[in-house]
């Protein structure tokens, strides 16, 4: 569907006297240098994605990318236009998921259309920011759109950085509490995590570096910008660095005191038997039924035997104590 449509025409929202969906008419409008059509889509159909192909002239197969989804982030060019995908990330801390949607471009001399999946990628508040004219951005043309929308969805992605870092601060300080844990499935699955977020980040800083570069006719004063958009990318490329390397030596660390704890269960289990044993072999010796053992016909040989598995077991416990068995 249409989320919103509009005509932009010297740095300003331009009023147009026409459906949203009249998407001929809506480029026509667009006859100045610097006007541009920017129409924002929500997961359209087949049906509708076409009608806007054959208005401003689409590339069929980016159109199909479009369409599909499940692309990874890439830049291309088709006959004088660019087709840009950038994945959208948001964090669900109680679950420790990540969960993904996707926004492409489509970039032309006089318009951007962006068509969007996933539930948690809403763009109105770029639009929003960038019709506030606090930056005067607008005037730069499609670009200014793209930018705006990319630096939008790169600050989800700190915002999902700083969830997951959190978190792996919590596994870390649970694998080196006293208390024994069960953390090895949480380790695995913010690793899982994090691989989900370097497949969004790591591609698409080439495509950033290409436009913070000028290499795609992007305007001088539109370069800066982007190269903002560039530093938080390595910036947050880092961080993935960092938390996957702390959640592999965390990892390490929990298999290592497992490894112990289990070390420690067996000294307890060898002690708690040797304390049964023991006994259980004096009183098999005398249990014996020979004719001829020494103390059989003895007054106090019960209460000795008695007396001597007592002595023993106490005996056990104390070096076991002393050894740290016990």
């Amino acid at each position: 569907m249409i989320v919103d449509s509009a005509l932009y025409r010297g740095g300003a929202r331009a009023e147009v006297d026409c459906a949203p969906h009249d998407y001929p008419t809506l480029r026509a409008g667009a006859k100045h240098e610097g006007d541009f059509v920017w129409l924002g889509l929500y997961q359209p159909s087949q049906h509708e994605l076409e009608e806007v192909a054959a208005a401003f002239d689409l590339h069929p197969l980016a159109v199909e990318d479009a369409l599909t989804a499940h692309q990874r982030p890439k830049l291309e060019r088709y006959a004088g236009a660019m087709f840009l995908v950038v994945k959208t990330l948001w964090y669900v801390d109680a679950e420790d998921a990540v969960e993904t949607g996707e926004v492409a471009f489509f970039i032309g001399p006089d318009h951007v259309i962006t068509v969007r999946h996933g539930r948690g990628s809403k763009l109105a508040p770029a639009r929003e920011l960038l019709e506030s004219g606090e930056e005067q951005l607008l005037t730069e043309g499609p670009y200014s759109a793209v930018y705006a929308v990319v630096d939008y969805i790169v600050d989800g992605y700190v915002n999902v950085m700083e969830g997951l870092t959190e978190d792996v601060d919590e596994v870390e300080t649970s694998v080196f509490s006293d208390e024994r844990t069960q953390d090895s499935a949480r380790i695995y699955r913010l690793r899982r995590e994090l691989a989900e977020v370097r497949r969004a980040v790591m591609p698409l800083r080439e495509p950033v570096r290409r436009f913070a570069n000028g290499e795609d006719g992007i305007d001088p004063d539109l370069r800066p910008y982007f190269r903002d958009v560039l530093d938080h990318l390595s910036s947050i490329s880092e961080t993935i660095e960092n938390l996957e390397s702390l959640l592999s030596s965390a990892f390490e660390a929990h298999m290592a005191q497992l490894s112990l704890q289990q070390n420690e269960d067996m000294r307890k289990i060898s002690a708690g038997a040797a304390l049964v044993v023991v006994p259980t072999l004096i009183a098999g010796v005398y249990g014996m039924n020979f004719t001829h053992m020494p103390e059989l016909d003895w007054t106090f040989g019960y209460p000795f035997s008695l007396l001597l598995m007592g002595v023993v077991v106490a005996g056990l416990w104390v070096f076991f104590r002393r050894s740290g068995w016990l």
